[in-house]
């Protein structure tokens, strides 16, 4: 977890774009379907003209990822909720230090607590989660970034809670770089009788004039042998998957001796966890890829206290 002595003025806010707004907005659909359905049987108990305010506290230290989001939350369920934002997404959060305050109507409000938790609880987890990779690479080089390994529909509020986690963006999907993988050098072996690196080639100088200006082109390779021939290729990123610390600086190594350091980047990919990302960052790839931090982050534990 992420120290609880940080200060949260020290960090970076992180505002959400548009994108993640419209993520937030879909999901919200089904969220709020799901869990209101017909109405809060429950809430038809209270008084609709019971005001309250509500404050959502942190049981643990974390990474702030939502607060940002809860305006558009509480405006699904009424636009009379008002949300006040007191720690930004990105920011680190105490103990019991409050991430926002909702005032407004205690019945509209208890009937969007649980799905306003459920995305803070989750976002904040990724954030958080993805901090404890951020900092155990500091001092390094390297950078940590996100994979498309997402929960169907969440990839755009995942990979906001990376940014404010400090890691950064993989590409968003198949439509915005090419990442050609062992499954597709197969294919290309078989369909094209040569060996499949040579085929990537060719590929590569008939597609690269219509890539654009942002899309980049990384290629997977699990051996120093495909790296060597890699390296000849027009390519911007190469992926070393699977290997060893040992393996990975002898690639830094031969990226060097190719006159390629700084025109190639070099990803570490496959399995690394908190206790190995520091050792792989210090072989010198400038990018490692963690799947964990989306698909393995577990939820913080927030609360909403509410006072009449």
């Amino acid at each position: 977890m992420v120290n609880n002595d940080s200060d949260a003025s020290e960090t970076r806010r992180i505002r959400p774009t548009l994108a993640e707004q419209k993520n937030l907005w879909r999901l919200l659909e089904m969220a709020r379907d799901e869990d209101l359905g017909s109405g809060d049987l429950t809430g038809a108990l209270l008084s609709n003209d019971v005001q309250a305010t509500a404050h959502f506290v942190p049981r643990e230290p974390m990474v702030v990822c939502g607060a940002d989001l809860l305006e558009t939350v509480a405006a699904r369920y009424s636009g009379e909720i008002k949300t006040e934002v007191l720690l930004h997404d990105g920011q680190l959060a105490r103990k019991g230090q409050p991430l926002a305050a909702w005032t407004g109507s205690a019945k509209e409000i208890l009937a969007a607590e649980r799905v306003a938790l459920n995305f803070l609880q989750r976002l904040s987890g990724m954030a958080t989660f993805t901090r404890e990779f951020v900092n155990a690479v500091a001092g390094t080089k390297a950078a940590i970034y996100d994979t498309r390994k997402t929960i169907p529909g969440w990839r755009e509020l995942a990979k906001y809670a990376v940014r404010c986690g400090g890691g950064r963006n993989h590409r968003k999907g198949l439509w915005d770089a090419v990442l050609i993988k062992d499954n597709h050098l197969a294919i290309m072996a078989q369909a094209e009788g040569a060996d499949p690196l040579l085929a990537t080639a060719r590929q590569l100088e008939r597609v690269r004039p219509y890539l654009g200006d942002h899309a980049f082109v990384m290629l997977e390779v699990d051996t120093l042998e495909q790296l060597a021939v890699a390296l000849t290729l027009d390519v911007d990123i190469i992926m070393l998957d699977n290997m060893t610390c040992g393996q990975m600086r002898q690639a830094v190594a031969m990226r060097a001796e190719a006159g390629k350091e700084g025109r190639i980047e070099l990803e570490a990919s496959g399995g690394i966890t908190l206790k190995t990302v520091a050792d792989v960052a210090r072989t010198g790839v400038e990018r490692i890829s963690v799947g964990a931090i989306t698909h393995s982050a577990e939820s913080v534990d927030i609360g909403l206290d509410i006072r009449i």
